[in-house]
């Protein structure tokens, strides 16, 4: 989950910085305390085990295996920093690439405001009516990859309670049979209805219908880049790969960090800590680690509902109601800007 912090470094004071670095929530400390603890454990039951219940024998033993260890983590044998850079760039793009690809609908609704005329009834209907499919397409694609939208929608019957569909619509949609993912239907009903208004005269040139539709697919292959994030995974061997390179690089430094007796003149060992590197381990373990076509011109061609005032045709001010599972969790004031409450 990304947790915004804008407002806290939105201007300079003196203990800015200490907030900032000891924020708790949406912290690496939260991600990573209760691995570190389990590390710390088995660090000390070594150190215990070698400090007080080895003979001087197997001391000696213990020290070798430990230099070797420390050898071994400290040459290139295990490639962490290669795997993990690439992996981490993947991982990287793949967040920001979702975050960009979120079908926000300013533009198509400025093109709709702009390009389907009519002060009348009819006018009012017909882009309330488009910018409710684009709307509804966006809530079909969430609920299938977002578990916050799934919860607030379940099914599709709370979809027509929110008045993003109608029952006819419902009908239409639950009539066409398809084995893939069927958030496209609103977006073709959108391009169907487009179509009609321009026979109307509602969209006054093809100029102005051409620029509708642009907007339209650009809309729609937002919604079709967040199917493709869920549906094409990074490849499970580089996850693999990542988990065993880590895994194993931190099961030698379990032994190979051991404070070791500074009467041996081993380099490096001439000041116990008592516990592991802990800055190691946050900035290197955990951080890293943890991330149609027939259908639609055949079967749905001018296949439209009909036309119906939507839900909230007569509220100026609405909003769209909650399931009881997440009416608690999701009723949050929206982002308004790192300044907006700046007192």
């Amino acid at each position: 989950m990304t947790i915004s912090y804008s407002l806290e470094v939105a201007n300079v004071r003196f203990y800015g910085f200490s907030r900032l670095l000891f924020r708790w929530k949406g912290s690496i400390y939260r991600l990573l305390y209760k691995e570190f603890l389990v590390f710390c454990g088995v660090y000390v039951f070594f150190s215990i085990f070698y400090r007080f219940l080895l003979t001087p024998k197997q001391q000696d033993l213990f020290e070798r295996v430990a230099l070797y260890c420390d050898q071994f983590t400290n040459s290139n044998f295990i490639p962490v920093l290669f795997v993990l850079g690439f992996y981490v760039t993947q991982a990287f793009n793949r967040w920001w690439g979702q975050y960009t690809s979120f079908p926000l609908p300013d533009n198509l609704m400025m093109v709709v405001s702009g390009n389907v005329h009519g002060a009348d009834e009819r006018g009012r209907l017909l882009r309330r009516t488009l910018m409710r499919y684009a709307n509804l397409s966006s809530v079909l694609i969430l609920r299938s990859i977002s578990t916050r939208v799934r919860k607030r929608f379940p099914t599709l019957e709370h979809v027509v309670e929110a008045g993003f569909m109608t029952t006819h619509e419902l009908k239409n949609f639950e009539s066409l049979h398809s084995d893939f993912n069927k958030y496209w239907m609103p977006l073709t009903w959108f391009s169907n209805l487009a179509s009609r208004a321009r026979e109307e005269g509602r969209v006054r040139d093809d100029i102005a219908l051409r620029l509708l539709m642009d907007e339209l697919n650009k809309y729609r292959t937002k919604c079709s880049l967040l199917f493709h994030y869920d549906w094409i995974s990074i490849p499970l061997v580089y996850t693999q790969v990542v988990t065993i390179a880590v895994y194993s690089y931190f099961a030698f430094c379990v032994i190979g960090r051991q404070f070791l007796n500074p009467e041996k003149g081993y380099s490096g060992h001439k000041l116990d800590m008592y516990v592991p590197d802990l800055l190691e381990y946050i900035r290197f373990f955990c951080p890293w680690l943890s991330q149609v076509s027939m259908l639609a011109v055949d079967d749905m061609y001018q296949n439209l509902a009909p036309i119906v005032k939507d839900k909230h045709w007569n509220q100026r001010h609405f909003s769209i109601p909650y399931t009881l599972s997440t009416a608690a969790e999701s009723q949050r004031p929206a982002f308004k800007g790192s300044t907006f409450d700046m007192r």
